[in-house]
């Protein structure tokens, strides 16, 4: 049942969700082009929550959610509806098009899942209940300035190594928590094209901070973030339909994030929890996608290693801005899509504050 203005959104028992950490805080956001029958094993983790879906493609065709789900769902249409002017900025033909579903959610927390993920194991043969590592990781402290070599110093059974500094053991707020994958690994085309049987057995029972000053490949597969905290950093950029590149969507939001986190003072975390990626994309679609992104991300990883943010600023919203305008200098030159990136990231912000207006004091 599709939600709109006019029809509250149906809601799951209260029982279901009296036992759910975080149920009326957190959003779950997935961007898909079909039904929805993957819902189904994960039912007993995302019954009690409220489900955003962003139908990309033909926003004529019905597709199906399985009974029992609290949903809103959202086409092309309805972007280009709410809006306006600024739709462009959300990308088209592309996963891209999840951030939507941040900009429209009202929670404080959102997890974002790609349809064909489905629930892993632990070695132990359990269930892995994505949504409560990530609950846990990002109400956990992280620890961006100083690296714990038993990493996670929150985590049951371990603490902080002797030398690690007194002052820091205090850690600081966590913004985002960066799932990983069993089964077919987050290779780019060159790598699938080498190792096309490889897939991922190892699973590493740990969570770690990335340090301050290091930027990392974020997927948004399996990926839950702080809206308070970070939220307007987390644009997945021009991709898809009409663009000259894919598959960097959520690179770019990393490297964004990533930055204005460390501006900020606040932790991303890497690691569990993992859930089981079913499907291998066609790495010489992937190829015609990524082709030019292999080369630019050569330039552009160093430009936002390089990047400074004003200081006196603490705003998300402004410090994006900033950035868009250092993107139009230091990576226009690279090839014009830059040009029209920084515009996005622009319309992007405009978007995110017509839909969620500064609260007064």
């Amino acid at each position: 049942r599709v939600t709109t203005a006019s029809q509250p959104p149906r809601r799951v028992s209260a029982m279901a969700t009296s036992q759910a950490p975080l149920h009326d805080q957190l959003d779950i956001v997935i961007p898909t082009i079909r039904d929805l029958g993957f819902l189904e094993q994960w039912r007993p983790f995302f019954q009690p929550y409220h489900l955003i879906i962003i139908q990309d493609g033909d926003p004529l065709r019905k597709i199906t959610v399985p009974e029992g789900f609290d949903y809103e769902l959202y086409t092309r249409t309805d972007i280009e509806r709410i809006l306006g002017d600024k739709a462009w900025a959300i990308s088209f033909k592309d996963s891209a098009c999840r951030c939507f579903g941040f900009m429209v959610s009202k929670k404080r927390y959102i997890f974002t899942i790609d349809d064909d993920c489905f629930v892993a194991k632990d070695p132990a043969g359990k269930d892995i209940n994505v949504l409560q590592q990530h609950i846990q990781n990002m109400l956990n402290p992280a620890t961006p300035f100083f690296f714990n070599t038993l990493y996670d110093p929150y985590r049951e059974g371990a603490d902080f190594v002797r030398g690690y500094p007194f002052s820091l053991r205090e850690g600081v707020s966590t913004a985002i928590s960066h799932g990983l994958w069993l089964n077919i690994p987050d290779y780019d085309a060159p790598t699938q094209m080498v190792k096309p049987r490889e897939r991922n057995t190892r699973y590493v029972d740990a969570v770690m901070t990335v340090p301050k000053g290091t930027l990392y490949p974020m997927c948004g597969m399996n990926l839950a973030f702080d809206r308070e905290l970070i939220g307007p950093a987390l644009y997945f950029g021009l991709m898809g339909e009409g663009q000259p590149i894919g598959r960097y969507d959520d690179m770019w939001a990393g490297w964004c994030s990533k930055v204005i986190c460390d501006h900020l003072g606040v932790g991303v975390k890497t690691g569990l929890p993992y859930l089981w990626h079913s499907k291998a994309s066609n790495p010489f679609v992937n190829l015609r996608k990524e082709y030019k992104g292999i080369f630019w991300q050569e330039e552009m990883i160093p430009f936002f290693q390089a990047v400074t943010l004003n200081k006196e600023t603490t705003n998300v919203s402004e410090l994006y801005l900033e950035l868009a305008e250092k993107v139009r200098k230091g990576l226009g030159h690279i090839d014009p899509y830059f040009t029209k990136l920084a515009d996005g990231m622009i319309a992007w912000i405009q978007g995110w504050q017509q839909l969620n207006p500064p609260t007064k004091a």
